[in-house]
């Protein structure tokens, strides 16, 4: 998909994560894994670990386990607990019409981008296929509540001149490639994550610190760019539809950090089949054991180890170590630990409703938008918060965005019961968007429903202040990152650093051999873009 603005995302997607290029920044249905038999009760503690959450956090720490355990030939064994039917979290597919022949979508996270290089490789690695999000006929419309500010794309050389123009007279010239710049420094630094070197952490300041994100997260998006000089209504209508559309917040609530991340996007794809198929083959080349539809009710420190008592069994199972990869206040679990777990700060997420349709409307209403009937309305429709803070409505809704002919796995396009082409949407809204509102917003030509609401990503308020990444004595949470960037990939890494952690305080090992890593380094790996800290040690 096209756009024109600086990096517009897409979907309930964590940041990194966006299908547009724009001119000045151009650069299956899911089956879940069945658990083998369990014992389910020790008269010891065993070398056994427990991942409560099977997401991109928990998947990814029982793969980075299992390379801890190749390469230092540790003998541990891995339960993952998950109270879900599939593998992914937030990240899982849902078919249009419940029909197994129709091509699957992305319900939570649906793209993700080449600086992203644990997923990026993880494609690689297990052999499955890339799908880019470019059309170069995508128009996009940024609506305000009562009119588009700005509408960019449609394809052809010339288009993207014109967008050019309307950019630079809207917005100036400093604004966007200021903002390009302040982008490109954060992603350098951002990507130190991967090479030889890696920082490792036992406190999320001290990596904030690190990687000099610290003063980012101390303000707001809006403070910052302000800041730097950059032009605000280039700041409250672009960006913010970035943040919106990429977090459901908006540039004068969210953190910089967060901000830029919702910027910096390139190359955006999607797994062919479902993003869930990587967190899948996480957990199958694990060699994990995994729990499905099972949920964790407590979690019990004893003095040699933790008791995990579930609704898999009424006997609890014992671990040595226990890392959670699900959000501390979502879980319901009961912790005890003597003399006391860390204290972890109440985190509240945004709640999104996610409307999935099929519709014979190649667009959508004119009327809805104030358009002259026959008006070409944007196939993406981007919103901003500023209309408000001038008076004016809010917009009913934080994105619409057309998805493509609905198209069935055999690479046929599916039609209606009236022999109708039909086009996928995805509506992102703070409140449930009713059957009325569909009818009028796609003039009644609406086929297949399906509404989805959850909580899905972190508020993320400027902050000096994180939650701990380790809660007691081999006890490590994987999502204490979030409130510094919540996105599939840091989860990835997150989990990465509560395994380097686990590794070495339980096991006297690690994720990579000291020797590797300097011989990477001697190598001149240390700038080897190719190169991924954690795959390539």
């Amino acid at each position: 998909m096209r756009s024109a603005t600086i990096f517009l995302a897409t979907t309930a997607a964590y940041a990194f994560q966006l299908p547009f290029n724009l001119p000045f920044f151009s650069s299956a249905s899911q089956t879940p894994l069945v658990a083998p038999p369990q014992e389910v009760h020790d008269a010891a503690v065993p070398n056994r670990i427990a991942i409560i959450g099977a997401g991109a956090a928990g998947s990814s720490a029982a793969f980075w386990i299992s390379k801890a355990k190749e390469r230092y030939g540790v003998d541990v064994e891995v339960d993952v607990y998950d109270k879900n039917a599939w593998v992914g979290g937030r990240d899982t597919t849902v078919q249009p019409y419940d029909d197994e022949s129709a091509m699957p979508h992305e319900l939570g996270a649906s793209i993700f981008v080449k600086i992203n290089k644990n997923i990026w490789r993880a494609v690689d690695e297990f052999g499955l296929e890339r799908v880019n999000f470019e059309d170069e006929d995508d128009v996009m419309g940024l609506w305000n509540g009562q009119e588009f500010v700005l509408s960019t794309g449609g394809g052809g050389f010339l288009n993207g001149w014109m967008d050019k123009i309307k950019i630079l007279w809207r917005y100036g010239y400093h604004a966007p490639t200021k903002t390009q710049e302040l982008v490109g420094a954060m992603a350098d630094k951002f990507a130190r994550l991967y090479k030889p070197n890696t920082p490792h952490w036992t406190n999320i300041s001290s990596v904030s610190d690190t990687l000099e994100f610290s003063p980012l997260v101390a303000q707001t998006t809006a403070e910052y760019l302000d800041l730097q000089g950059v032009n605000k209504l280039w700041s409250r209508e672009l960006v913010e539809a970035a943040t919106r559309v990429n977090y459901g917040q908006d540039v004068d609530k969210i953190h910089a950090l967060e901000g830029m991340c919702s910027l910096a996007a390139y190359s955006a794809s999607s797994v062919k089949g479902g993003n869930w198929q990587v967190f899948d083959h996480f957990l199958k080349h694990s060699k994990a054991n995994l729990f499905r539809e099972t949920t964790v009710k407590s979690v019990l420190r004893t003095s040699s180890g933790w008791l995990v008592h579930s609704t898999l069994s009424d006997v609890p199972r014992a671990y040595r170590t226990v890392v959670l990869a699900a959000p501390y206040h979502q879980t319901g679990i009961s912790f005890s630990a003597e003399p006391s777990l860390a204290h972890v700060p109440w985190q509240p997420y945004v709640h999104l409703h996610v409307t999935l349709l099929s519709t014979s409307s190649p667009a959508p209403n004119p009327a809805y938008f104030n358009l002259r009937p026959g008006s070409k309305t944007p196939s993406t429709i981007l919103t901003t918060y500023d209309g408000v803070r001038h008076g004016g409505p809010e917009p009913e809704f934080n994105s619409v965005s057309y998805h493509g002919p609905l198209m069935m796995k055999n690479g046929e396009r599916r039609v209606n019961a009236q022999g109708e082409q039909e086009w996928t949407v995805k509506v992102f809204s703070k409140k449930r968007v009713d059957d009325k509102w569909l009818k009028e917003m796609f003039e009644g030509k609406v086929g297949w429903v399906y509404r989805h609401e959850f909580d899905a990503y972190p508020v993320l308020p400027p902050t000096t202040t994180f939650p701990p990444v380790k809660l007691a004595e081999g006890l490590y949470y994987v999502n204490a990152f979030e409130p510094l960037i919540s996105t599939m990939e840091t989860e990835t890494i997150a989990a990465r650093n509560v395994v380097e952690l686990l590794m070495k305080e339980q096991f006297d090992a690690g994720l990579c051999k000291a020797e590797d890593v300097e011989k990477s380094m001697a190598d001149g790996k240390l700038d080897d873009d190719d190169y991924v800290y954690g795959w390539d040690c």
